[in-house]
């Protein structure tokens, strides 16, 4: 997740990714500590339903970390090739470093990440679980073969992926269908049985990835210039959002279930409809925007939120585990939100020494050392 990126020039980037991973906490501390998590927004199947809007609004915070992982993703990917290709490596290189730790990604889902899962409340049942981690690596390494294309020609195969999601996905009445295609599962629908359960098919998720790319190229350009772009798009997509899902229509993947501001905002994750992926790239655009000017003003209020942004694949592996055990040891049969929150910030406040302790031993490391990655 992070590509080797100076955290000292772009504050802005390491604090939005550290925003993501800390309501992606708030997420994982429902699941394992709550015990109170949302069955999941799939394009078929029973929906969630929500009765009160705490309940809701802890899982809708949530969906800004997926989206915002990819794009941060697609940024460092195409600063650091820019930056390796004036320092002399040659395209192979590049495409190596990326491909390596694609593949480490993948392997990571599976072998460390998968086994957090087995910690979860009431068991886990899932023999082969397709993450995040998954879809990160996989668009990672189809990312490295576009570093090279010029944004207008990224933006356009964005624009293709983002449609094509929509266009060419079954209906929901035609849900069981996923459970019997395992290439269908790894690259393009979600869905499963308990055998093969995936909820980060690669395609899906590789439009926000190439956007990301785009971005990170008008980044190296002009940052400032590119952070006033940010909030362009942002209210771009927001108003774009608003009126897709009033049409509800094409874009939403599956209908609203009702006409409550709940119900207007509570859309399809898996995969990410058009209206899922507008709503949460406007906000994470708009909160980008906000962050680069609260770095010139106030830096210091970034840096919790920085420290976190810098090792984001130590945080993720490590706050699994750490929640999963809170979970047991504090709440072995959940307990309410409101209860859960204190514990949620008491695993951010833990986390926080290791992620600065880790990040400034990361910092020391070669370019090239895997803990670099990491």
């Amino acid at each position: 997740m992070n590509t080797g990126l100076s955290a000292s020039r772009f504050q802005a980037i390491d604090a939005l990714r550290g925003l993501a991973m800390v309501v992606m906490a708030l997420d994982h501390s429902s699941h394992f500590v709550a015990q109170m998590h949302s069955p999941g927004e799939y394009w078929g199947g029973p929906f969630p339903i929500y009765d009160d809007a705490l309940t809701f609004l802890t899982r809708f915070i949530s969906h800004l970390a997926a989206p915002g992982f990819f794009f941060l993703m697609g940024i460092g990917m195409a600063l650091f090739s820019r930056r390796r290709a004036r320092s002399g490596w040659l395209k192979g290189r590049i495409i190596r470093h990326f491909l390596v730790r694609g593949l480490l990604l993948i392997v990571i889902q599976f072998v460390i990440v998968n086994r957090a899962w087995e910690l979860s409340p009431g068991g886990w049942g899932i023999t082969f679980y397709v993450g995040v981690m998954f879809a990160l690596g996989g668009t990672m390494i189809i990312g490295s073969l576009l570093l090279w294309l010029s944004p207008r020609y990224l933006l356009f195969i964005a624009f293709l992926l983002f449609i094509g999601t929509e266009w060419f996905h079954p209906s929901p009445d035609q849900w069981s269908y996923s459970s019997t295609r395992i290439l269908e599962l790894l690259v393009a629908r979600p869905g499963g049985d308990l055998q093969v359960w995936s909820n980060y098919p690669i395609l899906p998720w590789l439009e926000i990835v190439v956007f990301g790319l785009a971005f990170g190229q008008w980044f190296d350009l002009d940052a400032e210039v590119t952070y006033r772009r940010a909030l362009v798009l942002s209210a771009f997509f927001l108003v774009a959002f608003g009126f897709i899902r009033f049409l509800d229509g094409f874009g939403n993947i599956r209908p609203r279930s009702g006409d409550s501001w709940i119900d207007f905002l509570n859309v399809v994750k898996y995969p990410p409809s058009m209206v899922f992926t507008l709503l949460t790239m406007g906000l994470n655009l708009f909160f980008l925007w906000l962050l680069a000017r609260l770095s010139k003003v106030r830096p210091l209020l970034l840096q919790p939120l920085a420290v976190f942004g810098r090792v984001p694949l130590f945080f993720y592996i490590i706050h699994l585990f750490l929640y999963a055990t809170m979970g047991y040891l504090f709440a072995p049969q959940g307990m309410s939100l409101i209860r859960m929150y204190p514990l949620w910030l008491l695993g951010l406040l833990l986390l926080f020494p290791l992620c600065l302790l880790y990040g400034r031993f990361k910092q020391r490391q070669p370019v090239i050392s895997p803990w670099r990655f990491i």
